[in-house]
């Protein structure tokens, strides 16, 4: 079973987009949307749920009126202030145990708290896994591994898994890409563009993950697109694919449908193109 993962280095490059044609075009493919803090892929995939589960990522300290004979140590051993009038600040609570630790009485336990969730929905005879994290919670990349886990267990038939990864270069990133056969880098051909996908390039090279290049819109800028193309080619990235810009996929957008669905789009043959490249590069 392949893994293809498609990430950015920035935000908003049309990364989403492009993972929900690619889930549409590979019939036999599980799906699993690791952008657990914003996901936005089960937007573009209608699907039926199958199973919901509780994601615990941190832990947080309760303290036992009962036992508690306000001593006081507790809120000493507390680093984050997060101790106060004898009760526990949830939001200010780091989980570091040592006010348990401080406390003579037992009058303090460590609770898992749930800070998000994970699901598994059926679309056309295929499995496709995602998350939803609270805002602001621990434990992204423990999710994102739990989300890949459940994709590749529902349905080990599949011959491929299309990962919808984070944007950047971050802990969900970094768990998005390990143990991937190629990630798919979605750019833009702008300054900022560039030098985001020279540091997702990099995270792939530094796990060994086997990289190729998008350029989505790249006909708005052809001297920024050039110049993506020359760092590609100079460094032996394969460019997989060019989409055009094309307002046809603002429309598929708003219908919350993937682009490719839509017959005369120019995004939609270049992203069926590319995807025919990108399964020939996984191929080999």
């Amino acid at each position: 079973m392949k893994q293809l993962v498609i990430i950015s280095g920035k935000g908003g490059t049309g990364k989403t987009t492009i993972a929900a044609s690619f889930s549409w075009l590979a019939q036999n493919a599980s799906v699993a949307d690791c952008d657990v803090e914003a996901p936005n892929l089960h937007m573009l995939i209608e699907g039926r749920e199958v199973l919901r589960e509780d994601f615990s990522g941190a832990r947080v300290a309760v303290i036992d009126s009962g036992k508690c004979t306000k001593c006081g140590l507790c809120a000493e051993a507390c680093r984050f202030d997060a101790i106060r009038d004898f009760a526990v600040d949830g939001l200010g609570c780091e989980g570091c145990g040592a006010c348990r630790v401080a406390c003579p009485n037992g009058a303090v336990t460590m609770k898992d708290e749930i800070t998000g969730w994970n699901f598994v929905s059926e679309y056309g005879g295929r499995i496709f896994s995602h998350a939803k994290l609270d805002i602001g919670a621990d434990g992204s990349g423990k999710l994102v591994t739990r989300v890949r886990k459940r994709a590749l267990e529902h349905d080990k038939r599949d011959e491929l898994v299309v990962i919808d990864g984070s944007p950047g270069i971050g802990c969900t990133v970094i768990a998005s890409i390990t143990g991937c056969d190629a990630a798919l880098l979605v750019t833009e051909p702008t300054r900022s563009g560039l030098e985001d996908l020279i540091r997702a390039l990099s995270t792939c090279d530094h796990f060994g993950i086997k990289a190729y290049v998008c350029i989505n819109k790249y006909d708005l800028n052809a001297i920024m697109c050039s110049e993506i193309e020359n760092y590609c080619t100079e460094r032996g990235y394969e460019i997989a694919g060019r989409i055009p810009y094309d307002t046809g996929v603002l429309e598929a957008l708003k219908d919350m449908k993937p682009v490719v669905l839509y017959k005369g789009s120019p995004a939609a043959g270049a992203i069926k193109e590319m995807y025919r490249r990108v399964m020939n590069l996984l191929g080999e």
